[in-house]
């Protein structure tokens, strides 16, 4: 009965012998045979989540990588008053299940695209529903659900951050590996910049990026923006039918209350509009050297503070924040209906699908460029 044992004692010597022998003279490696029964593969660490401050003076700003997100800003009112002019949370951790898109950077496709599907060279390509019955925002982890990576931070008299972030062929439903990046910076004396861009390296692929900070020039706990003038650089939107998408026509604002054209308090007509103001406005300024043309610009009188936007897309999406419901924000302050408005500088909604739009098709090698500048006074 002790032969059996002694004999496996001896096989297993050998065979361990046979091991180490051929592993020194590189007989595994050589060949390639087994390596992955012997060594892990090495995988590069996911980026870690952190804050980022942008400061010149007492203008300044923060941002996490976490979904490319502006978190705070800082200005001074006509009094010397210094307070945070953008909506949000105190915590990271909140803006992971957030809905409401504060201060995010969205795509791939922001806003909406109908019936979460479209069709781009003969294949039609399916997207996750998650607004009513359409795709909102890049779908249901879109790029404001990801961890970006921070590629470069500059200090010194105009301070800036680099995110960067690969989008993998088929997420959310998108064809083709798309790399972009998006840099915040400080370009000025109460000056920010955000510009990005996008490389489709293997398909042709929608892109259409947006910022999504809601702004409250009072300050993001002092209520109601409906006392804020607002001018838009638009004669025309693109109408849109009861889900929100746009119906393919255009329609002049001249007579009706999507009317902005001068400087007008936003809640002077918002009660004959559903809801609130939640519209592309299709941008009618000519486009300077640098191919930057006015966007809108927004005064709190009360405080002073005014905002100016420019930016190089063909329109923007004004929100009234009409689905802002009581919101636990930043120090527990509940933000609530038209607590705050939103200038996504965008292509035109749904585009994909109307082919009467300016297209946002990037093919193989193209870039998809997307620069805003917002000039604040007080």
């Amino acid at each position: 009965m002790s032969k059996p044992p002694l004999l496996l004692a001896v096989c297993l010597f050998l065979a361990f012998a046979f091991f180490f022998f051929f592993q020194s003279i590189g007989f595994f490696h050589a060949t390639n045979i087994g390596l992955s029964a012997f060594s892990a593969p090495r995988r590069t660490a996911p980026p870690q989540v952190g804050i980022y401050e942008l400061r010149k003076g007492d203008f300044s700003l923060k941002i996490t990588n976490f979904g490319a997100t502006i978190l705070s800003l800082f200005l001074p009112d006509s009094k010397g008053n210094v307070a945070d002019v953008v909506l949000g949370y105190d915590r990271i951790a909140h803006y992971i299940n957030d809905t409401a898109y504060f201060g995010a950077l969205v795509g791939r496709v922001a806003n909406r695209i109908a019936g979460g599907h479209f069709l781009l060279n003969r294949k039609v390509y399916k997207l996750p529903i998650n607004s009513g019955k359409n795709t909102l925002h890049g779908g249901n982890r879109g790029f404001n659900k990801v961890i970006w990576t921070v590629k470069e931070k500059g200090v010194g008299e105009f301070p800036y951050i680099t995110l960067y972030y690969h989008s993998f062929d088929g997420e959310e439903g998108f064809p083709g590996d798309l790399d972009v990046y998006v840099t915040y910076k400080i370009s000025g004396p109460y000056e920010l910049t955000v510009n990005m861009n996008a490389t489709a390296k293997t398909k042709a692929t929608p892109v259409n990026l947006a910022q999504h900070s809601y702004w409250n020039l009072g300050g993001h706990n002092n209520g109601v923006i409906l006392s804020h003038l607002i001018q838009i650089f638009a004669t025309e939107i693109t109408p849109v039918d009861d889900n929100l998408i746009p119906t393919g026509s255009f329609q002049k604002v001249a007579g009706t209350p999507y009317d902005f054209r001068e400087p007008t308090s936003v809640g002077s007509c918002i009660d004959q509009i559903p809801g609130g103001y939640d519209v592309n406005y299709v941008l009618s300024s000519l486009p300077n050297a640098h191919g930057m043309r006015k966007v809108a610009l927004v005064q709190d009188p009360q405080s002073g503070r005014a905002l100016a936007l420019w930016a190089n897309q063909p329109g923007v999406q004004f929100y009234s924040g009409n689905f802002l419901n009581n919101v636990s924000g930043k120090g527990g302050h509940l933000y609530g209906q038209h607590n705050g408005l939103c200038l996504e500088t965008q292509g035109f909604p749904d585009a994909v699908n109307h082919y009467n739009f300016p297209s946002q098709i990037v093919n193989p090698g193209q870039v998809y460029r997307h620069d805003m500048l917002f000039r604040f006074s007080f």
